[in-house]
């Protein structure tokens, strides 16, 4: 009975130890996998959130100041059935004086 429970002793401490190796092997790979990923993002040359958000709020607010402008001109515009009212400059009669 004692070699069984021996046994299955060692076989806990093997088990527990492949674990362990196990655990640290799954560490190194998700560092190593997260360099990777992080060289490859810095490659495409891709922005952080941060300056996405600058960026989009950025073009929020030029977007409205855009709005806001079209209105104004639109209302500063005459409109199609108003009457435009312009000055006519008098034309110069022709004169055919020849000199002799």
């Amino acid at each position: 009975m004692q070699t069984r429970n021996r046994f299955f002793d060692d076989a806990a401490k093997i088990a527990g130890g492949a674990i362990g190796t196990l655990e640290g092997i799954r560490r190194e790979v998700e560092v190593l996998v997260r360099q990777q990923v992080e060289r490859l993002l810095n490659k495409f040359d891709l922005v952080t959130r941060d300056e996405f958000e600058a960026v989009k709020e950025m073009a929020a607010r030029t977007r409205k100041e855009n709005e806001e402008i079209l209105k104004r001109v639109k209302d500063l515009e005459p409109s199609k059935n108003s009457r435009r009212i312009t000055k006519k400059t008098p034309r110069r009669k022709k004169t055919n004086s020849k000199k002799t």
